[in-house]
């Protein structure tokens, strides 16, 4: 057996994280929804701060969406929190606030995919189905000596055969866990420490030693830049803000911005098509974020306005009333600068 020695290892060597240790199956959707692209070490205080202010399904359901989004500033990939806020409110409606027991039922829920629905079935209800995340298949391939594109389908369906076919019966959450702790500090992309493996001896690629090139993957494609200027248009000590409809940040409070042009010249264009009549008057610098597909490179500008004309989606504000707001980490910079001037 592949994997005798791997429950053995982990209860000796478990990672000790803020939401291990519950079955309460909330707080394990709350965890793994916010440890999809974020790091753990990070994902523990928002895990902590989220629980203490929404501790069961209907507290989440009843907020208002601006403070769920204010209470995952800086965690990012905000469609997760309105799919969480979204699914909270239909778990209240459709199962009275009683997270569902089934995991086709878990894997309904807005935000759920099918890695968070086996990681809840299995954590909170012991039932066993494999969560297949980067981790899972890291070691899955190595172990089984697995050499071909792990993101082809049939590859895909080989992996979770094999873990499906492998996962303890008795104890499959914690099955996940330790190898999810596994590929994070022993079976890590690059070059793994086998010698601490408990899995070295049955490990393919430990025999045949080429760990390192496993698994097999496409090359990603790099993230596309865009141009984009930020205007912070101030009249007195307010600051114009925006409430963003994009897909990309929906729902969160930003700066005028022009994407594709950051020039001063786009950007006032862009305020002259907005209707809103100000004067540049400093450059404020540059910044850069990196998102999963695109890369803003963004020069921030100030611009003083006359009169705080009202604007649709657009609210003049204080520094109190600014950092009230859920911002994106992408506009860090120039929040920074934005408080500064008034």
């Amino acid at each position: 057996m592949p994997y005798s020695q791997l429950l053995p290892w982990y209860d000796t060597h478990k990672r000790i994280l803020p939401f291990r240790g519950t079955r309460d199956p909330y707080a394990v959707w709350v965890s793994e929804i916010m440890l999809q692209q974020t790091r753990t070490e990070t994902a523990g205080g928002y895990f902590t701060r989220f629980l203490q202010r929404f501790p069961n399904v209907s507290a989440l359901a009843s907020a208002n969406e601006q403070e769920v989004l204010k209470l995952w500033e800086g965690l990012g990939y905000y469609s997760r929190a309105r799919n969480l806020h979204k699914a909270a409110r239909l778990i209240v409606s459709e199962y009275g606030g009683c997270f569902p027991r089934s995991h086709d039922a878990i894997r309904a829920l807005p935000g759920i995919g099918d890695y968070t629905a086996a990681a809840i079935a299995s954590i909170a209800y012991q039932q066993p189905y494999p969560a297949i995340d980067g981790n899972l298949t890291r070691v899955l391939s190595r172990v089984h000596g697995i050499r071909e594109d792990v993101d082809i389908p049939s590859v895909r369906r080989q992996i979770r055969a094999l873990a499906e076919a492998h996962i303890d019966t008795v104890r499959p959450g914690d099955w996940n866990q330790a190898l999810m702790d596994l590929g994070a500090t022993i079976c890590i992309p690059g070059t793994p420490d086998c010698a601490r493996c408990p899995l070295q001896a049955q490990c393919d690629a430990q025999a045949i030693g080429d760990a390192e090139l496993l698994p097999v993957r496409a090359a990603a494609r790099p993230p596309v830049p865009v141009e984009v200027g930020v205007a912070l248009v101030t009249c007195g000590d307010r600051i114009l803000v925006q409430k963003r409809d994009a897909a990309l940040l929906r729902g969160l409070w930003v700066f005028i911005l022009n994407e594709g042009d950051s020039t001063s010249g786009g950007m006032r264009k862009k305020l002259r098509a907005l209707g809103i009549p100000a004067h540049l008057a400093a450059e404020m610098g540059d910044a850069r974020h990196v998102f999963t597909h695109r890369v803003w490179n963004m020069r921030i500008y100030h611009f003083i306005a006359d009169t705080p004309l009202e604007k649709p989606a657009c609210v003049w504000v204080n520094a109190q009333e600014l950092s009230a707001l859920p911002l994106p980490t992408a506009i860090k910079t120039a929040k920074a600068h934005a408080l500064r001037l008034i």
